[in-house]
């Protein structure tokens, strides 16, 4: 979605008050060269605290490890410029995310902007960059919520809003695949809650709906549920009279543990089990014991993926290992991605012809073609203008001796990521 031509951007007032004689005098009118140094200001909104706080676990790491790497400054064109990070909270809440990313462009005034974890920080944070003309780079939302849920139109795109992550397409993909590997009757209850991720996995176009039809599979859905929902009574009584063998949703971690925790209450047993957001972290399942035993996931990033960071050389593999070395946490997808984001901003940097334009930095990240952690980077492949794709499989928790592993299952749409196991039922 275009910005109104009406709108006055926060570049547009810079402009309008310089000609005014407003924020500059007389004597500084003169063009710096382009390859004058200056601080290179990088705004990063991240839901830190909150029930999406889980998504940030590897944070901290991510940009230590950047801004080590960083120290000596990015080179533009021929200048050497220090990067400046500066991270902003969004709680878990899309307004406060909105909010927070204004004070990044127009407190901060950050030349670029960075998001993740969900559409409820992506969305306010892309609608306030493209708002205000500054360029922003996000990911960890699938394409679909993220540019239709800003009202994207294919046919025109943004001028200064680019994401990726895959999409709700390879997720019914890879969930499908998995359902196939078990016997079941093909009866599937869903878990969609009422937030941009649920309404559009939901979505009779787009979503799960006409692909499951098409399948042959049977769809019981129950409605929209409230996230930090305390009783799933309703659900799991609507999945057991229907005879339901298969359980999806996109469920946020605390939610899935008050379903799962009354699932065993109310003697509901379903063979498979996939809960997007919820069983994707180790730190989110560790609490359910051996009920985690079985349950599946897709998977965005592993250390089997073979992709290597163009900015530090390392495997997937071997910034796994960093990670948990540094830590003392097991790996977690969010880890590559979070790397990934860092990597396409500052390769856009430097690829940058003007760091003082938000329109030279934007048209960088237009041109990006990169290799990174999570695959190439492309947004000249579309599906639709300023979004590329990332590969998917699909993930299986085991629990071997105590601890939990996240087994690959599931690859037929990306054969060049190994699986490690077969997909089994529940139980």
């Amino acid at each position: 979605m275009k910005k109104p031509l009406s709108g006055l951007t926060r570049r547009g007032f810079v402009k309008g008050a310089t000609g005014m004689g407003l924020l500059v005098s007389s004597s500084s009118l003169a063009s710096p060269a382009i390859a004058a140094s200056k601080t290179i200001r990088i705004g990063y909104v991240t839901p830190t605290t909150g029930p999406l706080a889980i998504f940030t676990e590897p944070d901290d790491f991510t940009l230590n490890q950047f801004k080590k790497q960083l120290e000596g400054g990015l080179n533009i064109n021929g200048a050497n410029h220090a990067v400046e990070f500066i991270v902003k909270d969004s709680q878990s809440n899309s307004n406060r995310a909105s909010s927070v990313a204004q004070e990044l462009i127009l407190g901060d005034e950050v030349d670029l902007i960075m998001a993740a974890s969900t559409p409820d920080t992506t969305n306010p944070v892309a609608d306030q960059a493209e708002l205000n003309g500054v360029p922003c780079i996000t990911n960890d939302t699938p394409w679909q919520p993220h540019f239709f849920g800003r009202q994207g139109d294919p046919a025109v795109g943004f001028d200064y809003t680019y994401h990726f992550f895959w999409g709700l397409e390879d997720i019914i993909s890879v969930y499908m695949a998995m359902w196939d590997q078990v016997e079941t009757n093909k009866v599937v209850g869903a878990l969609w809650p009422n937030d941009p991720d649920g309404n559009g996995w939901a979505d009779p176009t787009h979503g799960f709906p006409p692909v499951m039809a098409e399948r042959g599979y049977e769809l019981v859905a129950t409605g929209r549920y409230q996230n930090m929902s305390d009783d799933f009574s309703a659900q799991i009584s609507a999945f057991k009279k229907a005879g339901v063998e298969i359980v999806t949703g996109v469920v946020i971690p605390p939610d899935f543990t008050t379903f799962w925790t009354q699932a065993a209450q109310q003697d509901f047993h379903p063979k498979v089990v996939n809960a997007a957001k919820a069983t994707e972290f180790p730190h989110a399942i560790a609490g359910l014991g051996e009920r985690a035993d079985g349950l599946s996931v897709e998977v965005w990033w592993s250390p089997q993926h073979p992709f290597s960071s163009g900015f530090t050389g390392q495997t997937s593999a071997e910034l796994a290992a960093e990670y948990t070395a540094a830590t003392g946490n097991p790996w977690t997808m969010p880890l590559g991605f979070k790397h990934a984001l860092l990597e396409v901003a500052v390769d856009a940097l430097r690829r940058t012809e003007d760091p003082t334009s938000p329109e030279s930095i934007a048209a960088a990240i237009k041109a990006t073609s990169y290799d990174s952690v999570v695959g190439t980077i492309d947004f000249s492949k579309g599906p639709v203008p300023n979004i590329a794709k990332t590969p998917l499989v699909g993930g299986q928790w085991k629990l071997d001796g105590g601890v939990l592993d996240l087994q690959l299952v599931e690859n037929g749409d990306h054969p060049d990521i190994p699986t490690s196991a077969s997909m089994r039922p529940i139980g």
